[in-house]
């Protein structure tokens, strides 16, 4: 049988703890890898390019980031969305301040901005906890769409309000702009989520992963064996808006192209986001991608179903699917609270022992 571990052996402490240590995984990830970027640019198309692709990659980075926060460190955040409106705005002045500046650059730095603004609102962390960190942070989120509407630099001194991404390229290949090729923009956005995704699980697998999981399964015992709380819950807090700053600034520049704030980065980017972990599984870098294709796939999925099988109208339709969507998160929960990351390794545990029972 191919998905066995017997003859699959280590002889070094790296190979014991490397991320797939069974040889089917680690071939089966370098397949997904390849098909990924040398099959699915040839096989793009706008529709698939601008409902399903880019939003998956992008809010995948989002929930990666959000992850780390709350299902590795334990701290509940509701402000996600303000936090990709900081990125998106960050990288939109960077762009029209430094029309030079590599677009590469500029997603990273308006990480970095991000980060800071992250920690700045995860101070209060040190205090607080559960429901009430919960609120601070639904607190950040009103702040920051409240700032970005009502101070005019941060757009411009746009007459709209509106802040729209100037055209940039790499390598010769329009990245944001009218001018963007599908595949160009695939392959953009798919190398920060390679880049982040591996750097999420070493940090997770690292020091301060283990900091950060001691700090969510018991603060208390956490610092009495000599963890700083002050450094781990600030380190997650600045990791974690990293992670959604750039993703914010990836939703802006390379899929919108133009946004408004109290639209894009309302109050149900936050709650989206949170669903996206909470579904795909807590303290799990595989469960914040099965999260973000749930989320995402499941309502082009009812709209092509209802829209174009059953010829419903389309806003009887897009209500329905807020219905469908919620009563699957419910019924998700109860039947699995663990999330499909769980159900991933339960089915790979009994493919494992098959045909003995488990």
């Amino acid at each position: 049988m191919l998905y066995r571990e017997a003859g699959d052996f280590k002889t070094t402490y790296a190979k014991d703890q490397q991320t797939f240590p069974i040889t089917f995984d680690r071939w089966g990830y370098f397949l997904t890898i390849a098909v990924a970027v040398l099959v699915v640019p040839f096989m793009l198309n706008d529709y698939w390019t601008q409902a399903v692709i880019l939003p998956f990659l992008i809010y995948a980075i989002a929930a990666i980031g959000l992850n780390i926060l709350t299902g590795y460190c334990g701290q509940v955040s509701l402000g996600s969305g303000g936090f990709m409106a900081v990125g998106a705005y960050a990288s939109y002045k960077l762009m029209t301040a430094f029309p030079e500046l590599n677009i590469v650059f500029v997603i990273l730095l308006s990480g970095g901005i991000t980060a800071m603004v992250g920690m700045l609102f995860g101070l209060p962390s040190l205090r607080i906890k559960g429901f009430y960190l919960a609120v601070a942070t639904l607190a950040a989120q009103f702040f920051l769409v409240w700032l970005f509407n009502k101070v005019p630099w941060f757009y411009n001194y746009s007459a709209s309000g509106q802040i729209s991404a100037p055209e940039r390229s790499l390598f010769g290949f329009a990245v944001t702009g009218a001018n963007a090729n599908p595949a160009t923009s695939y392959l953009f956005c798919l190398g920060f989520v390679f880049v982040m995704a591996w750097a999420a699980r070493n940090m997770t697998r690292g020091a301060n992963g283990r900091k950060w999981m001691a700090i969510r399964d018991m603060d208390i015992a956490a610092e009495i064996i000599g963890v700083d709380p002050l450094k781990s819950k600030l380190t997650a807090f600045g990791v974690s808006s990293f992670y959604i700053g750039i993703s914010g600034a990836l939703l802006f520049a390379v899929y919108l192209g133009a946004a408004e704030v109290g639209e894009a980065f309302g109050i149900e980017k936050s709650f989206l986001i949170l669903f996206m972990i909470i579904i795909g599984g807590l303290g799990s870098i595989f469960g914040s991608f099965a999260g973000a294709a749930f989320m995402i796939l499941m309502p082009v999925l009812l709209k092509n179903i209802m829209v174009g099988q059953m010829g419903w109208a389309t806003d009887l339709a897009a209500h329905f699917q807020f219905v469908i969507v919620g009563g699957l998160i419910i019924i998700f929960l109860i039947v699995e609270p663990h999330g499909l990351a769980q159900l991933w390794r339960l089915a790979k545990e009994k493919l494992r022992l098959w045909p003995f029972p488990h």
